[in-house]
Parts: structure tokens; C-alpha cells; sequence
């Protein structure tokens, strides 16, 4: 496995990451200090906006969890990907595909989501 799989994976994991402690050590571990996250819903900047808005999700969505939904593509800097939220072994309620810019370092510096399926009222 690439290092970018590994990191799109774990990156993955932290949405699905419900005790607040862990989360924000694989956020800190994965993100530049500031980062930015940002969807049609809105940006969050620095760890600790990433982290919130996580916690939202997690909040909005209870028990359903993230996955990826195809193998990660990358070249340089950049990965993209697509990833697909529902219930452990049921129908995706909700796809998106994101786009992450790393730094010289190796850190997500940037993930740009897109939302591809939303369920109505959202």
C-alpha cells in the first residue's frame, strides 16, 4: 500500500473516530496545524475546525460510518477519492468525493469535498 492510501485511510478513520481524545491525536497526527477543510456546507480552518466540524457530522449522522468507495488516485500532492457514508453494511446515504492537497511533509494540508448524494432535507 502507498503512503497516500495509508494516509487517505487513516484520514478516513478520523470521521469514524467517536472518542474526542483519539480524534483530535490522528487530526493533529494527519493535518498541517492549519489546515483547512472545506465543502459546500462550509470551511473549517486549524485543527481544532476540523475537529468540531467532525463531531458535528458525527453528531448529524449517529452510527453510520464512513468508507471509502474506490481506491484513492494520486499523483504529486494531490489525492482524490471517493467515499460513501451509511450504515455498516447497508446503502450509502450520503456520497462525496474529496480532493486532498498534502504539504512537503506529507500532511493534509487541504481536502476539498465535494457531495455527490445527499439525502433531501440536509
Amino acid at each position: 500500500m502507498r503512503d497516500i492510501d495509508q494516509l487517505i485511510a487513516r484520514y478516513i478513520d478520523t470521521w469514524n473516530e467517536t472518542d474526542p481524545a483519539a480524534r483530535r491525536a490522528a487530526i493533529d497526527e494527519l493535518w498541517a496545524e492549519d489546515g483547512a477543510y472545506t465543502d459546500p456546507m462550509g470551511v473549517a480552518r486549524g485543527c481544532e475546525a476540523i475537529d468540531a466540524t467532525i463531531a458535528a457530522v458525527q453528531g448529524q449522522f449517529a452510527g453510520l460510518t464512513f468508507t471509502l468507495a474506490g481506491p484513492v488516485d494520486a499523483h504529486h500532492d494531490i489525492a482524490r477519492f471517493t467515499w460513501e457514508l451509511g450504515p455498516a453494511g447497508g446503502e450509502a446515504l450520503v456520497v462525496g468525493f474529496d480532493v486532498a492537497v498534502l504539504t512537503e511533509d506529507g500532511l493534509i494540508d487541504k481536502v476539498h469535498g465535494f457531495l455527490d448524494k445527499v439525502p433531501a432535507g440536509v
